[in-house]
């Protein structure tokens, strides 16, 4: 414990692999969702440990990326992996090729033009419930991996979608402040249905609002 009272990040982390695996998650309205996460720094020992309950945390979900905050670490880091979709066509519209295992630390992304597309969009710490959200079709990634390598490249499709929104969970952002709530849906029902549509255009017309 700090002389604050306060735990330390290390002392969080120590508390979290002690208790359940997979870890939970928490959901929106909890306070360290909403606060920029501290950038890593070397804070921990070992980022390891960390790094591989994070991933069987998001594979059990099951998502496709997991901030460090959704777990309780006020950390800049994510894991993000997605095998992509079976069918070819829906791969092609979607952009969503299966993207390797792979970890963002201290992450910041600038959008490449001005291309959006707006895609129905889900978060495990706001569960049972997905919008569409108009992200950028391309963003330039920067940061670090987990061994310390610099990060310079350009994620285009899918894969860009993720960063943001990966990236959006260190900064206090959810993916909520970016929808079109008028498109919000429950994850059951027709709603379930609406959502998992190759492309949210039926979505747009039944439930009236702009694809922009």
């Amino acid at each position: 414990m700090s002389t604050s009272g306060v735990p330390s990040v290390a002392e969080l982390v120590d508390r979290l692999l002690s208790g359940p695996d997979p870890a939970p998650i928490v959901q929106a309205g909890h306070p360290v969702l909403r606060r920029p996460a501290l950038p890593y720094d070397g804070q921990l020992a070992d980022l390891e440990d960390l790094l591989a309950l994070m991933r069987r945390t998001m594979h059990a979900a099951p998502g496709v990326g997991l901030a460090a905050p959704q777990v309780g670490i006020p950390l800049a880091i994510a894991v993000l992996e997605d095998p992509g979709v079976a069918d070819p066509g829906v791969q092609v519209l979607r952009e969503r090729p299966p993207l390797p295992y792979r970890v963002l630390v201290n992450p910041r992304y600038t959008p490449v033009g001005d291309e959006r597309v707006p895609f129905y969009e889900g978060c495990l710490s706001v569960r049972g419930w997905a919008a569409v959200v108009a992200r950028h079709r391309q963003v330039h990634l920067t940061g670090q991996d987990e061994t310390g390598r610099a990060l310079d490249e350009v994620v285009t499709g899918w894969p860009a979608r993720i960063v943001q929104h990966e990236t959006d969970h260190l900064n206090g952002t959810l993916y909520v402040d970016r929808a079109e709530l008028r498109s919000l849906t429950s994850d059951d029902g027709i709603g379930a249905a609406l959502a998992a549509e190759p492309s949210p255009a039926t979505a747009a017309r039944v439930l009236g609002f702009d694809l922009g």
